[in-house]
């Protein structure tokens, strides 16, 4: 088989404001195991939403931008339905900003045979692909971004917000959520930055410039969204999958006590995750367990131990056409900064 045989059926991303769940959401009230704990999850997020003193904070790990849900993310971004973004490298960069500059994520199958992949420069995220030599394309372009800037350490955030200003001018697809999140002044964090396309673009530029260069600074992008919890006090954690993000969030309501701000312990919190409560991990903690740490409170809270590109669309869609998103308060977060 040829590189584009394996090429040629686009992941279609699903598009919340068209389909409508609110429905059997709330039959799934009425019902029991996974079900009830999604719309439970639902409800407890539409009350994020409703609560005029409430920011939300989305958090993504794994790869649910390539597997369908990326426009969900944007939207959740475009219709002011969270305040603040933390997300693995892969999901901002290899995922949303790599199809930002045209390029595609592709159906294919998790038997297929990887040697032969390998030799066609094709990747496998289990049964989705990517073309690495577009891949490249992506390293390269962080690389050129990176070349505009002044040489010094920058968050994530701010080299996020650079990539959002350069796709007004370069996206190829619209509405992205790093373009959007640019314009809409909701600053999107990932504290494992390197972890991604964007560490091999950066690695790139400080071969180049070994004595002058832009670099990340994570202890940086830990201060600024704790400044952010100190702004908002009440906040709602939004968590699809587990990982650095969740913690990273979490751990801002320590961290401001520790500057000596204490914040209340986030209000609402959802997270939707295979991971298995028993090996003890950051991923599959407990929200009541985050509680103990005092980062969590537990009167709004809800595990939802489901595949999020099954459970996400629906609470999601549930969320907006319920639209209690209308009357939200706009935060915009990254004006605090000074760039």
């Amino acid at each position: 088989m040829k590189k584009k045989d394996y090429l040629k059926k686009p992941v279609e991303h699903i598009d919340i404001t068209s389909i409508n769940s609110v429905d059997i959401v709330k039959a799934m009230k009425g019902m029991s195991f996974t079900a009830r704990d999604l719309a439970n999850a639902s409800d407890i997020y539409c009350r994020m939403l409703a609560d005029r003193k409430c920011a939300v904070i989305l958090t993504i790990a794994g790869s649910t931008n390539a597997g369908g849900c990326m426009k969900i993310y944007a939207d959740l971004v475009k219709y002011n339905m969270v305040d603040a973004v933390v997300a693995t490298g892969a999901t901002i960069v290899d995922m949303d900003f790599f199809e930002a500059l045209g390029f595609r994520h592709y159906q294919g199958s998790s038997y297929a045979d990887d040697r032969e992949l390998r030799e066609l420069y094709i990747d496998r995220i289990y049964d989705t692909y990517i073309d690495e030599e577009e891949l490249q394309v992506c390293d390269k372009t962080i690389k050129k971004i990176a070349e505009t800037l002044s040489p010094r350490a920058y968050s994530s955030r701010e080299f996020i917000r650079e990539m959002g200003k350069y796709l007004t001018t370069h996206a190829r697809k619209k509405d992205s959520l790093v373009q959007l999140a640019y314009e809409n002044d909701v600053p999107v964090f990932c504290p494992a930055f390197s972890d991604s396309s964007a560490g091999f673009g950066l690695v790139m530029h400080q071969q180049e410039y070994p004595h002058s260069h832009v670099s990340i600074d994570s202890v940086k992008d830990f201060r600024e969204l704790t400044m952010i919890k100190i702004k908002a006090k009440t906040t709602g954690l939004l968590m699809i999958g587990g990982g650095v993000p969740k913690n990273f969030a979490q751990d801002t309501v320590i961290c401001a006590e520790l500057l000596g701000h204490p914040v209340p312990m986030h209000k609402y919190a959802v997270q939707i995750t295979v991971a298995d409560v028993r090996d003890g991990a950051c991923s599959s903690s407990t929200l009541k367990e985050a509680s103990s740490w005092g980062k969590v409170d537990v009167s709004y809270e809800q595990m939802v131990f489901a595949e999020a590109t099954a459970a996400l669309p629906l609470l999601a869609s549930y969320a907006w056409h319920t639209a209690d998103w209308k009357n939200r308060k706009k935060w915009a977060f990254a004006r605090m900064f000074k760039e």
